[in-house]
C-alpha cells in the first residue's frame, strides 16, 4: 500500500536549509523511490495554530517500509543532523 510522509518545518535559515538539506534529500528520497506531490512554504491554518507560518512538504512511497528505510538510513542521519539546527520539523507517516 502507498504511504505519505508529510512534514511541517519552521525553517530559521532558508539558504542553510535548501543547500545543505533539501536539494541531497530531494535526491536521496528518489533513491528511496518516494517522490514529492508538493513542496511550500506559507502554511496557512483553518483550525489551530502549530503550523502557521511553516513549509509543508508532502511525499508519496511505495510504502510504509520504504520510508522508514530512508529516515534510518546512514545517509538520511547525515541529512537530518544538518536539518536540525536551522529548522523545527514535525513528520509523520500515513498510508493510503
Amino acid at each position: 500500500m502507498s504511504a505519505y510522509m508529510i512534514v511541517f518545518a519552521k525553517i530559521h535559515d532558508r539558504e542553510r536549509f535548501i543547500n545543505d538539506y533539501g536539494i541531497p534529500t530531494a535526491k536521496l528520497i528518489g533513491e528511496y523511490g518516494g517522490e514529492y506531490v508538493l513542496r511550500g512554504p506559507g502554511v496557512e491554518s483553518l483550525e489551530g495554530g502549530l503550523f502557521d507560518g511553516a513549509s509543508a512538504v508532502i511525499s508519496k512511497w511505495p510504502s510504509k517500509d520504504a520510508i522508514k528505510a530512508f529516515w534510518n538510513s546512514d545517509a538520511y542521519a547525515k541529512l537530518k543532523a544538518a536539518r536540525q539546527p536551522v529548522s523545527e520539523a514535525h513528520v509523520m507517516i500515513v498510508e493510503g
